[in-house]
C-alpha cells in the first residue's frame, strides 16, 4: 500500500457513492448507463472470486465486499426500482456492450500470466474495466448536456484510474522494478478513454458553466 494506490481506492470509491446519491436522493437514474453498470459488475464478481478464499486484510476484503455490493445495488435500482427505472433512457443507452464482454473474454485467452481459471477471470477483468465506461461516454454525448453528480461521478473514475497508473510507477521503481504489463496497458488505454471527458470537465470548471460534451 502507497498513497498513490490507497487515493486510486478513495476516488474510486467516492465516485461510486457519488452515483449513489444521485439516485437515491433524486430517484432518477437520468444520465446514467446501465451497461456501464452491468459491466462493473461483472470485472468485480470476476476479479474477486477469492475473496472467500484469499485474506490479505481486512481493508482488501472490504473494498472488495463494497464495490461487488454497490455495483450490483446500483444494477437492481436501475432494473427495478418502481421510480428508478422509470428514468432509465434505453432509447440511449443502446451501445452493444456484449461485444465488449466477448473481446475482453478473448484477450483473456489470448494474453494471460498464467492458464488457470481464477488468472483468465482476472485478465478477462481487467480488459474488461478498461473498457467499461464506453457506454457512459457514448451516452453522455448523445445526451449532451450532464448533470453534476453524474459529471462528478465520471471525473472521479478517472481520477482513480490516473492515481492507479501512478502507483504502478511508483512500484516499479520502489519494489525491484515491479511490473504486471496486463494492467499497466489496460490502465492506459483506460485513463486514455477519458481524454475527451477531462477536456470538457476541465473547461466547464474553469467557465463556471454546465458541463456539455460534443456530439
Amino acid at each position: 500500500m502507497n498513497a498513490f494506490r490507497f487515493l486510486g481506492d478513495m476516488t474510486h470509491l467516492f465516485s461510486v457513492l457519488v452515483l449513489l446519491l444521485k439516485i437515491y436522493a433524486t430517484k432518477s437514474c437520468s444520465g446514467v448507463s446501465r451497461k456501464t453498470q452491468e459491466l462493473y459488475m461483472l470485472v468485480f464478481v470476476a476479479r474477486y472470486l477469492d475473496l472467500f478464499t484469499d485474506y490479505v486484510s481486512l481493508y482488501n476484503s472490504m473494498m472488495k465486499v463494497v464495490f461487488i455490493t454497490s455495483s450490483a445495488a446500483i444494477v437492481w435500482c436501475v432494473r427495478r426500482h418502481p421510480q428508478v427505472r422509470r428514468t432509465y433512457d434505453k432509447e440511449q443507452d443502446t451501445f452493444r456492450h456484449a461485444v465488449l464482454v466477448a473481446a475482453s473474454f478473448l484477450l483473456a485467452l489470448m494474453f494471460h500470466e498464467r492458464f488457470t481459471f481464477r488468472e483468465i477471470c482476472w485478465a478477462f477483468s481487467i480488459y474488461l474495466e478498461a473498457v467499461a465506461i464506453l457506454p457512459q461516454l457514448v451516452l453522455l454525448q448523445r445526451s449532451r448536456n450532464v448533470d453534476n453528480l453524474t459529471g462528478q461521478y465520471v471525473f472521479f473514475l478517472g481520477a482513480y484510474r490516473a492515481f492507479y497508473i501512478l502507483n504502478w510507477i511508483y512500484r516499479y521503481f520502489t519494489e525491484g522494478h515491479h511490473s504486471r504489463w496486463i494492467p499497466w496497458l489496460a490502465g492506459l488505454v483506460q485513463t486514455a478513454l477519458y481524454a475527451d471527458f477531462f477536456y470538457y470537465y476541465f473547461l466547464s470548471w474553469k467557465n463556471n458553466v454546465k458541463l456539455e460534451l460534443p456530439a
